[in-house]
């Protein structure tokens, strides 16, 4: 089986001895060693490490004080992480529809989404390639609401040359099939000295020193065995994401002109890191995928439903349910293929031959 996803952190292991040997294995240095490397990569002054990636969702809404009522835009096509933060955070989830050439939200659609109670834009930078953050952040500042980006995958994409992250509160997930992994952790990334110092209080009980309390915090702490585990895949992320995208440009040629295939595209102006390379499938996309395991091909559908389209959401007071064609229409599509570095070009060849044989190409 040729698998979607492969996880490597062998290179962690001298790191990580370090943190054992120290005796210092919650937060500590090695926190902040891997907070500087990562705002490095972000373009950023600050980067915040909490312990999974739905937390710093949920921590970047709070420190943004909004009332019961306060409405998040983002999009219906995402991990459900992204609607349990804003509900875990307090805030009403409504939703615009996204565009069928990336994954992202149209920003038409989200014009038409806005309300008075609107209070932050959530794009999702899907797969890993950026929403349209230049017509993205200007309709933000328009109607005057904060930008949260849930950057979950697109660690080091680039929108016109500005990373992801660095547009407004910058969120990211370091689970462990991502691009950077600490197996479980998240980190928050800004420009705003006084939101970073928020946030650093906030994840530590609400405490600026021991026993020192400003506000009624939370422990989303991450722990410096974790970040040792993510400091060398930093070092080596611009290595990593140019051979996804070489494996990425070799499974679209391949594919080029197969039937019923649909493969993604790379917008003008947008480095795509390649965290997924997923395909639109005309048809039944389950039987595809099927075909696909049974010849030893792994692929995933992600995500096979809209966000909020079950039951415990349906009548869920803080989500805001809106007709969003194009999303349904890709979710029901979208299959994602193997695009990991640690694909062979025999793993590569397998995958193309494999999909033109099943699809009668």
């Amino acid at each position: 089986m040729i698998p979607i996803t492969v996880v490597d952190v062998a290179d962690a292991e001298p790191l990580v001895l370090e943190v054992l040997r120290s005796g210092v294995i919650a937060q500590g240095p090695m926190v902040k060693r891997f907070e500087d490397a990562f705002a490095q990569v972000a373009g950023v002054p600050h980067a915040v490490a909490v312990n999974s990636g739905t937390t710093a969702l949920v921590a970047a809404i709070q420190v943004l004080d909004l009332q019961p009522g306060d409405e998040v835009v983002t999009s219906p096509f995402t991990f459900v992480a992204t609607l349990n933060a804003i509900l875990e955070a307090g805030a009403t989830a409504r939703f615009a529809d996204i565009s069928r050439t990336d994954f992202n939200l149209d920003p038409n659609s989200v014009a038409g989404a806005v309300t008075d109670r609107t209070k932050v834009l959530m794009p999702v930078h899907l797969y890993g390639q950026m929403a349209d953050m230049g017509k993205l952040g200007p309709l933000a500042e328009e109607h005057g609401l904060a930008l949260v980006e849930d950057a979950a995958q697109a660690v080091g994409a680039t929108f016109d040359g500005k990373p992801a992250g660095s547009y407004g509160l910058g969120c990211f997930s370091l689970y462990a099939t991502k691009n950077v992994t600490t197996a479980e952790g998240g980190v928050i990334t800004t420009s705003d000295d006084k939101i970073a110092d928020r946030l650093r209080v906030l994840r530590n009980q609400g405490m600026r020193a021991r026993y020192q309390y400003e506000v009624a915090g939370h422990n989303y702490r991450m722990t410096d065995l974790h970040a040792a585990v993510g400091i060398p895949q930093l070092e080596k992320l611009a290595e990593l994401t140019e051979i996804r995208r070489r494996n990425a440009a070799a499974l679209t040629d391949g594919l080029a002109g197969v039937p019923g295939l649909h493969t993604p595209a790379v917008l003008p102006g947008r480095d795509h890191v390649w965290h997924q390379y997923t395909v639109l499938v005309d048809g039944d996309r389950d039987e595809f995928a099927a075909k696909l395991t049974e010849r030893g091909i792994g692929n995933g559908t992600y995500y096979p439903k809209l966000v909020f389209d079950y039951d415990c959401y349906r009548d869920h007071p803080g989500v805001i349910a809106s007709d969003a064609p194009v999303a349904a229409s890709v979710a029901a599509q979208a299959l994602s293929l193997p695009v990991h570095p640690k694909l062979t070009p025999a793993e590569l060849d397998t995958i193309i031959t494999t999909v033109r044989e099943v699809l009668g190409a």
